[in-house]
C-alpha cells in the first residue's frame, strides 16, 4: 500500500556558522549550500528511501527552484503527477543558518506552498483508495491541512499529523481526524499551553491532547528518546546515542520511518524504534533529503 504525503515543498538555502547570529549581528559563514526541502517533500522522500512506495501532493512556483524539488523527489521514487505548478508565483523557500553545534535558525517563506486549496484535496481523493498512511504537517494553509484529514479519515486511511512548524490554533475538528500525533517537546508546549520538559510533563500532555480527541501520541524527546501514549497502553522508546552533525530534518525522518513501518505492518513499538532510528540516523549528516538513510543503511544500523 502506498503512503500519500500531503504538505510542502521548499529550496533550502542553508548557511553555516560559527554560532547563530543576535539581533543586529553580521557573521561570516563558513559555506552556502541549496539543497531540496520542505517538510512534506522530506517525510516523502524518507519514506521512499525505505522501500514503500509514496507519492506527494503539493505545489512549486514556475520557477527553477520548482523543477530543481521536482527532480529530486523523482530521482527518489516519489511519485509526483499530483504535484501542480503555480505561475503566478514562487516556490517556497527556507533560509537556515547552522552552528557549529548543530543547532539552527530557519525561516520559511511559503510561496507556492501557501496557496494550496480545494484543488489539491480533489488530488489526494484521487489516490486515497490505494493508500494505506497519509502523512500531514503544518506548511501549507491549515484549512486544507483539515480537509485532507477528513478525506483521508473517510477513507479509512491512517492520519500521522506532525504538528510543525509549532503553533497554538489547531482547531477543535481537527484533533478527532488524527489517529498519530507527533509533537516535539516544543510544539506539544504551543498545543497544551504548558512547558513539556521531562516526562511526567510529557504524559500530562500526552494525556491533555489524547483528550482532545487524537487517538495516539508519540511525543519526541530528543535523546530522551519517544513516550507513546495510546487508548490502552503507554511505553517509551529509547534514543539510539549517535554523534549529531545537523538536526534540520530529523523530526522529518521520525515521520518518515514511523509511517513507512505502518504501511509495512509494524505494530506501534516496532514501528516507533524504526523511527528513532531513522531520525538518529539522519542527524549523523548535513542537510535536510540528503540526511535521509535507505532502507540498507537502516538495516544496518539496526543490526
Amino acid at each position: 500500500m502506498t503512503v500519500l504525503v500531503f504538505g510542502s515543498l521548499n529550496m533550502d538555502l542553508v548557511a553555516r556558522t560559527p554560532h547563530l547570529p543576535k539581533p543586529g549581528e553580521t557573521l561570516t559563514g563558513h559555506s552556502f549550500e541549496t539543497i531540496p526541502g520542505g517538510k512534506g517533500a522530506n517525510q516523502a522522500v524518507a519514506v521512499a528511501r525505505l522501500g514503500v512506495a509514496t507519492e506527494m501532493i503539493g505545489q512549486v512556483g514556475n520557477d527553477g527552484f520548482g523543477q530543481t524539488l521536482l527532480a529530486a523527489l523523482r530521482a527518489d521514487g516519489v511519485g509526483c503527477d499530483r504535484i501542480l505548478v503555480d505561475e503566478s508565483t514562487h516556490s517556497g523557500v527556507a533560509v537556515i543558518a547552522v552552528d557549529d553545534a548543530s543547532e539552527n535558525h530557519i525561516i520559511v517563506v511559503p510561496g507556492a506552498n501557501g496557496r494550496m486549496g480545494t484543488a489539491h484535496v480533489d488530488r489526494l481523493k484521487e489516490r486515497l483508495p490505494d493508500a494505506s498512511v497519509l502523512l500531514l504537517q503544518l506548511e501549507v494553509p491549515l484549512p486544507v491541512v483539515v480537509e485532507a484529514a477528513k478525506a483521508a479519515k473517510a477513507a479509512g486511511v491512517t492520519v500521522i499529523l506532525d504538528p510543525a512548524p509549532a503553533r497554538t490554533d489547531l482547531p477543535a475538528e481537527l484533533y478527532p481526524l488524527i489517529d498519530i500525533l507527533t509533537p516535539n517537546q516544543v510544539e506539544a508546549g504551543q498545543l497544551v499551553g504548558f512547558p513539556v520538559s521531562d516526562r511526567a510533563s510529557a504524559l500530562q500532555a500526552a494525556t491533555t491532547l489524547r483528550s482532545r480527541g487524537v487517538h495516539t501520541v508519540i511525543l519526541k524527546l530528543g535523546r530522551q528518546g519517544a513516550l507513546c501514549v495510546t487508548p490502552t497502553e503507554q511505553f517509551e522508546i529509547p534514543s539510539f546515542p549517535v554523534q549529531a552533525i545537523d538536526t534540520v530534518a530529523a523530526g522529518d525522518a521520525f515521520n518518515g520511518g514511523l509511517a513507512a513501518a505502518i504501511a509495512s505492518g509494524l505494530d506501534l513499538a516496532q514501528a516507533t524504534r524504526q523511527a528513532a532510528a531513522v531520525a538518529a540516523l539522519s542527524v549523523t549528516k548535513a542537510g535536510a533529503q540528503p540526511s535521509l538513510p535507505t532502507r540498507e543503511a537502516l538495516d544496518a544500523f539496526l543490526a
